[in-house]
């Protein structure tokens, strides 16, 4: 196992060192003056506009350039924002508690409506339940996020109040007349809605397949119930496609959901990224992928890992190719 876990470390270092090319080759080619972009449109002289592009390192080759920004990026330095003229890991660190509360309350939803959904669509199969889970999951795939997240507002939020019901907050995450949960029901809700289906539907076809299995008839013919063949013998093995794409959306979700955010007004990295290219603040567009990438690949590696934990055959020492 730990060779494995260090295996896979040492291939995420020639990924992430691509992304970091691909990143400052675009600061490159960007149409737009870095210095213009950074100390405002006004008259400067030649001397002045010099003596700004050696502060910033504009006057060194290429190359000199990308490794003063891998130094930089190995002390934890993402650079500055040019709007906010703050340092873009501090931007970060003050939205991220928001974008991880957002992707938990998810990613709870997901697990718990999705795969429960796919258990009882798998064991009921042809019912009423099964047509029901099946239908509901074709529909939530089709819908667009944003249509669906403006639709819950226009509807909980403000249709709602107009009928005198209960109703949600519309945007944003604080408010005097709302507690704080109740600003992440339609965001999350609306994150977790495709998902959900696919992890729904992603259940069902896994539980039917390996119900089919040899074993699971060996377990039956031992006189065991159904659900103990079922909890015990063929949920762990069905959950490990499911578990890779909880994993997958997981670390998606965590790196900023960018439409949703936007929707709601969320104040979390999504957001700002948005933010961000609209207003060219490069350096922060920059940092955001930056830490999208890397907790990409650290959730990928912890979902390669849980394998071992859902099925004891999986040995990651005997892999050799």
């Amino acid at each position: 196992m730990l060779k494995y876990i260090v295996r896979r470390v040492l291939q995420m270092v020639p990924v992430f060192l691509g992304v970091t090319i691909l990143l400052f080759v675009l600061t490159v080619v960007i149409p737009g003056d870095p210095i213009a972009m950074r100390m405002g449109e006004r008259n400067m002289t030649d001397a002045q506009r010099a003596s700004i592009r050696k502060a910033l390192g504009l006057d060194k080759p290429l190359y000199q350039q990308y490794g003063d920004y891998l130094v930089r990026l190995s002390k934890g330095d993402l650079g500055e924002s040019s709007r906010a003229r703050r340092p873009v890991l501090s931007i970060f660190a003050d939205l991220y508690p928001n974008t991880i509360r957002l992707a938990l309350a998810a990613i709870v939803i997901e697990i718990i409506i999705g795969i429960g959904a796919g258990i009882i669509s798998a064991i009921k199969r042809y019912s009423f339940m099964d047509v029901l889970v099946t239908l509901s999951t074709s529909i939530l795939v089709s819908l667009p996020v944003f249509w669906l997240g403006l639709m819950m507002q226009l509807l909980f939020g403000i249709k709602f109040k107009e009928w005198g019901l209960p109703y949600l907050p519309v945007v944003n995450m604080t408010s005097d007349q709302f507690p704080p949960w109740a600003h992440m029901i339609m965001p999350s809700i609306v994150l977790a809605s495709v998902s959900t289906a696919y992890v729904a539907r992603i259940m069902r076809s896994q539980l039917l397949e390996v119900m089919n299995q040899d074993y699971i008839r060996t377990a039956q013919a031992k006189g065991l119930s159904p659900s103990a063949v079922i909890w015990k013998h063929g949920l762990k093995n069905a959950m490990i496609p499911v578990v890779t794409f909880i994993g997958l959306d997981l670390g998606a979700m965590m790196s900023g959901a960018i439409l949703t955010e936007t929707v709601f007004n969320w104040p979390g990295i999504g957001y700002m990224v948005y933010q961000s290219i609209l207003q060219r603040d490069w350096p922060v567009v920059m940092g955001g992928v930056i830490i999208i990438v890397f907790v990409v690949m650290i959730i990928n590696l912890l979902v390669d890992i849980s394998y071992a934990f859902l099925d004891p055959r999986i040995r990651y020492g005997a892999e050799s190719s």
